[in-house]
């Protein structure tokens, strides 16, 4: 069996993985995201952001243990904070790093409250465009 290379194993504009290259992994880059001082809170989240020079949007996740001291429950949350964001990110604007932190809250909370202060604080942050952010809020 023959697989035209032009089918579906071309890379298409959503893309929805979550690979290394869209992490940020290093503590310096973390330091520098926190350096900027562009931070966003909300109920469940607390965002930093930074613009980086890559041209790729990277995404960081913090759950402390401030926030839950058992490591299921911090899991759960970064679990739950990354599958959002991977469906989000094809709405968003590339060329930025975002460092989100779970706040104890976010584990009595609905998945779809946790997306729309995301989508908020995404907004607020001008990581989302007006035009995505009305399709986004609509949805």
């Amino acid at each position: 069996m023959l697989i035209d290379n032009n089918s579906h194993f071309e890379k298409s504009l959503n893309d929805y993985s979550f690979g290394k290259d869209k992490r940020i992994t290093k503590a310096e880059d973390y330091k520098k995201t926190f350096s900027e001082n562009n931070k966003y809170v909300g109920k469940y989240l607390i965002i930093w952001v930074r613009i980086n020079n890559e041209k790729v949007l990277r995404l960081g996740i913090i759950a402390s243990k401030k926030m839950h001291n058992k490591a299921n429950k911090r899991n759960f949350a970064k679990r739950r904070i990354r599958e959002i964001f991977r469906k989000l990110r094809p709405f968003l604007i590339k060329s930025f790093d975002l460092v989100i932190i779970s706040r104890k809250s976010l584990l009595n909370s609905s998945e779809i409250e946790i997306k729309k202060e995301l989508i908020d604080l995404l907004y607020k942050a001008n990581v989302i465009t007006v035009k995505n952010y009305n399709v986004l809020k609509d949805a």
